[in-house]
């Protein structure tokens, strides 16, 4: 029986009226068809509509159903507020699948697809992740550093504080807004406290170490900022209190945490094809993992022994030296784009680039490593450039914003990520096969030793979640693969990335996944145009599509809805 109630109307490969009888899946893992039958909309007194505007307001109200209820300015989570919103949330599901869309454009259905694929995201996290119950981490408030992704990478309360997006030294009114947001932390810990009631026991000690990092935040940012503000002082002094507090809780309450914290098989493949629209499984995502782990190993034996006589790259040593080295990485990596034509360049690229250079970070002697990455980029600047790619999007989103609003604002439940990871990811080893390293052919060792590391972590990530690893597993696989010990197993990049795949089902396998599917895409282009296929026209045909899933950038460009039909149809 099918959980949702839908028109049924006659399919052709791009037909338009398709939607109405694929737009809800079947009933999910686990649950029955009556727990999961949406709200008649002609009975629940909900109004639908026939015309993408009406879609446009739709969204907009749904995006504030989404969020919790605030009491006392705080949000609330708990199990009662919980279970009203799942509640509330058939009903929106039901006006979702009641709009009229004869005559509609491919356009104009992807933006259904785009609302649907979000409704199910919270229907999943209220069935199957549960953040609020499960997840100690997601009560963090505090994030200082801007992510190079549309929105937070994972699940995040409500109300969370980018102290990034200040400038400083703060302005009256900003101080006097932060310290109102900040003072809203004691409340919402003691909250947790009660909603709390997970058993996995993966989740609440990463829940532990992300606490930590809350109270090194807010001391540092409270150092930062003392005196600008009286009352911002004391609702930063009480905040760390109650983080402090919060912490000891977590670790007091650790010992019977003992239950699996990964989401499972059948529902990691149901939150693919149902929130991400990633035409894969499970076991299709590790047999690609597996094989682009060997591949990686295997090419980079083989980049080593052709460059054996070649002197080994050094780490850049010093402020200057890295200013400059980063600062020319840029000026080639955007040369290099146009020049050999790879996609339309726009006058915010180099900037944004370049505003992410960073700093030089000293070390105190040539054995310690800077971290994952960093131990790339200091051997040559250019090869993370290539990753770089999210800069663009980011620009992009902001200077050329799509003209659906749908698609113009980032999805919920990260369903950018095979897009906006793929591409950046690609991006690395598909320059590096255009010609970008034909001058420093040791950089092609590096790029290869980025996909090893990706493979790596990616397999520990699906593992995770099939309850096959526990977190110091995840940890040793994914350093292991990862060549030439530049990620320790207790190193913060792998521990960090890892606690983070656990919180988000797919994320972890989005990179390459993510690039699998694109390189499947430029295949069907390149048989489509024939001629009349260039790589240019390819990257600008997606970056047009906006930053939503590949499958549903495949439908527009292609016409060829098959993928999403397969997976939103039972």
């Amino acid at each position: 029986m099918l959980c949702f109630l839908a028109r049924t109307r006659t399919l052709s490969l791009v037909s338009l009226p398709f939607l109405a009888l694929t737009l809800f899946p079947a009933c999910t893992p686990g649950t029955s068809s009556q727990e999961h039958e949406a709200t008649d909309p002609t009975q629940s007194g909900l109004a639908s509509g026939s015309t993408h505007e009406e879609l446009v307001a739709f969204f907009q109200e749904w995006r504030e159903v989404q969020h919790p209820r605030i009491v006392d300015a705080v949000p609330d989570y708990t199990a009662s507020a919980m279970a009203a919103q799942h509640r509330e949330l058939a009903n929106y599901q039901a006006r979702l699948a009641a709009f009229d869309t004869t005559g509609w454009s491919v356009t104009e259905q992807i933006d259904v697809h785009v609302i649907r694929a979000e409704m199910n995201g919270l229907d999943f996290d209220h069935r199957i992740t549960r953040p609020w119950a499960r997840n100690p981490a997601f009560y963090m408030m505090i994030f200082t550093a801007q992510s190079d992704v549309p929105a937070h990478e994972g699940p995040v309360v409500h109300g969370w504080i980018d102290t990034w997006k200040y400038d400083y030294p703060l302005s009256g009114d900003d101080a006097a807004e932060l310290a109102t947001r900040f003072s809203t932390i004691p409340a919402l810990l003691d909250q947790a406290r009660t909603n709390l009631v997970g058993d996995g026991r993966d989740l609440w000690r990463g829940g532990i170490r992300s606490m930590r990092g809350q109270i090194r935040d807010l001391i540092e940012f409270a150092s930062q900022v003392e005196g600008t503000n009286a009352d911002l002082d004391q609702a930063l002094r009480a905040a760390i209190q109650a983080t402090e507090g919060f912490g000891a809780w977590l670790e007091s309450e650790a010992p019977s945490k003992t239950g699996p914290s990964g989401v499972g098989i059948e529902n990691y493949d149901w939150y693919l094809k149902n929130v991400h629209l990633v035409p894969y499984t499970w076991a299709e995502l590790l047999a690609i993992h597996r094989r682009e782990l060997a591949r990686s190993h295997a090419a980079l034996a083989l980049e080593e022994h052709r460059n054996r006589a070649l002197p080994e790259q050094v780490r850049i040593s010093s402020a200057a030296e890295y200013d400059r080295l980063f600062n020319q990485a840029v000026d080639d990596y955007v040369t290099f784009l146009g020049e050999t034509q790879i996609l339309t360049l726009r006058d915010y690229m180099a900037p944004s680039l370049r505003e992410r250079i960073g700093r030089f970070q000293p070390i105190r002697s040539q054995d310690q490593l800077r971290g994952f990455f960093s131990e790339v980029s200091y051997r040559d600047p250019l090869t993370m450039r290539t990753h770089g790619h999210h800069w663009f999007d980011l620009a992009m989103m902001a200077e050329e914003p799509h003209s659906s609003p749908i698609r113009a604002t980032p999805t919920l439940y990260n369903i950018w990520d095979s897009r906006a990871e793929g591409t950046a990811t690609g991006m690395e080893e598909w320059m590096m096969n255009a010609g970008l390293f034909d001058d420093n052919p040791r950089s092609r060792e590096l790029i290869y030793i980025l996909i090893a590391q990706r493979a790596a972590r990616g397999i520990s990530g699906l593992l995770l979640h099939a309850n096959q690893f526990l977190m110091e597993d995840a940890a040793k696989f994914a350093s292991n693969g990862t060549p030439r010990g530049y990620m320790p197993e207790d190193s913060n990049t792998v521990i960090g990335e890892q606690y983070f795949y656990l919180q988000q089902p797919y994320y972890g396998a989005s990179y390459l996944g993510g690039k699998h599917q694109i390189e499947q895409l430029m295949g069907e282009r390149i048989a489509d145009l024939g001629d009349g296929y260039s790589i240019r026209r390819f990257m600008d045909e997606m970056e047009a599509s906006g930053l939503i899933p590949v499958s549903l950038i495949r439908w527009e460009i292609t016409g060829r809805g098959d993928q999403v039909r397969e997976m939103t149809s039972r």
